[in-house]
This record gives structure tokens, sequence and C-alpha cells, in this order.
């Protein structure tokens, strides 16, 4: 997955400029920046439903595509009405063919590669649960075999920790972390908070409405780089393990999944 010189833009609003990185098969990235800075969009840019406006972008060896089996796709965690008629393999299922409805009508071959999926993320015991009556880290593991049925090569995550308490954030992270790892797909996790990925980030981006920076987390997650980023003082402490910034500007203190307390950037030069 390469990025050179890309630059994604919604009518008059640059979201990034000049993107210019490579991701190689099988390194996980993550993907970090306030509400608005165009992380969903990056993702979006790979699944080709945003055309970018100059530079160009390799995924998997060619231009981005809509529809590309390759890639698996996991959804913020949203939770689904109580009473939906949906077992949680039926969810799974969608993921063989999502024009098609419901676990009855996938052949053998299909079954088998939905079991396989449930499996693998440890959901076989409530595989036959209305999906709305499950907790929501069950209905995201659900999700990510859904993802995962397809057998991709690029796995794309949007935000897939978001209103999990922590004990799911962990198993949904190993769990993400782990396929990346036992099969060697390449990943890419939007996230709030970098830290319950830091064991498993082999790179990150920060991207702030046009700016960007890309690197391992020791080089990208500095005082230095994060005050360039936001044009403001910032300041980036490691605190019993954890990544903390700290906008001097407004004299706040916030972890980086608290983004919305950083200073507003300015520019829209990297």
């Amino acid at each position: 997955m390469c990025f050179d010189r890309a630059t994604l833009a919604y009518g008059d609003r640059v979201v990034w400029s000049e993107l210019s990185m490579t991701v190689p098969q099988g390194e996980f990235l993550a993907v970090l920046g306030p509400n608005g800075s165009g992380k969903t969009s990056l993702l979006r840019a790979l699944l080709g439903l945003a055309p970018l406006a100059s530079g160009s972008l390799d995924v998997l060896g060619g231009p981005p595509r809509r529809g590309n089996p390759a890639i698996g796709y996991v959804p913020q965690h949203a939770g689904f009405d109580r009473d939906l008629p949906l077992r949680g393999r039926d969810l799974v299922g969608l993921g063989v063919d999502g024009h098609r409805w419901g676990f009855g009508r996938l052949s053998r071959a299909d079954r088998a590669r939905v079991e396989a999926a449930l499996e693998a993320v440890e959901a076989g015991p409530y595989a036959d649960a209305p999906i709305g009556r499950l907790s929501g880290g069950e209905q995201q593991r659900l999700r990510i075999a859904q993802a995962l049925v397809g057998d991709p090569k690029l796995l794309l995550c949007d935000e897939p920790l978001a209103s999990l308490d922590m004990r799911y954030q962990q198993e949904i992270t190993e769990l993400i972390g782990g396929w990346s790892r036992d099969r060697g797909g390449t990943v890419v996790f939007v996230t709030h908070d970098v830290n319950p990925v830091l064991g498993y980030a082999d790179r990150v981006v920060f991207v702030v409405n046009g700016r960007w920076a890309a690197g391992t987390t020791d080089e990208v997650l500095t005082s230095q780089t994060m005050s360039d980023l936001y044009d403001a003082p910032v300041e980036v402490l490691r605190v019993r393990g954890r990544v903390v910034v700290v906008g001097e500007a407004s004299g706040a203190g916030f972890d980086i999944d608290e983004p919305h307390h950083f200073p507003e950037p300015v520019g829209t030069h990297q």
C-alpha cells in the first residue's frame, strides 16, 4: 500500500495534502487524529469511495476500486436493534456475499468459511443468538468475523474500539493484531486512542486538517512533531506505559484518546 503525494479534498476543503507513505504487506498502521481530521476519509480512499484530488494511491498492487474482495472492513461499533431477526452467523454470512441474505442460502463451502471465521474470533457460543441481544464486544467480534470470512489481505478498521470498555478494547485489539501476525495481513486501524494498539502498531500516521506525520510511534508521538502539526506548544509524555498529550496553549491536560482538547490546527501544509 503506497500513498504518493496524495491529496484528498471535498470542494475547497483539503482533508489531507501531499500524503506520502508506504505500508508493506503485513504491517499494522494506526491512523490517529482529532474528529473531522480525515481518518475515515483515508479508509474511504483505500476503498475506492473517495477519489484523490491529486497524487496517487496503490492498494494491493493496483489503484483503489470499489468492492475489492481482498479488503475486509470493520466499521465503528454501533448497536443493533434488540428485536432484529438476525443471528450472529447470519451477519458473518453477509461477508461471503452481501447480495444474499441469511445463512441458509450459502453453499456448503461458504458455510464452512463462516464456521471457521466464527471459530477464529471465538464467537461460536453465541453464533445463533439474535445479534441485537449480544453485548457490544460480542457484536464487534462478529463484525470482525464478517470482515475476515473472505480471507482478505488488507483489513480496514474504523474506530473498532469506540464505545467498548477496556476489557473488550483489549480483546478486539488482540484479535486484529493476532490476525495480522498469524496471516501476514495488513491492518489500517483508525482510533482515537493509540494506547490499546501500542504493542501492535508498526507505524502510525497522525492527520490534522491537511497536515500529517507518519512513522513509528516514537518518531511521530513526540513533543516536537505534535507541536509542529498543531502549530502550538504540545507536550507528549509517557506515563505508566500510556501516551499522554498536554496542550500547553490551553493549559489543559488530556490523553491522546481525547483529541477534542487539542488546540485548533492552523494551515493545511505538512
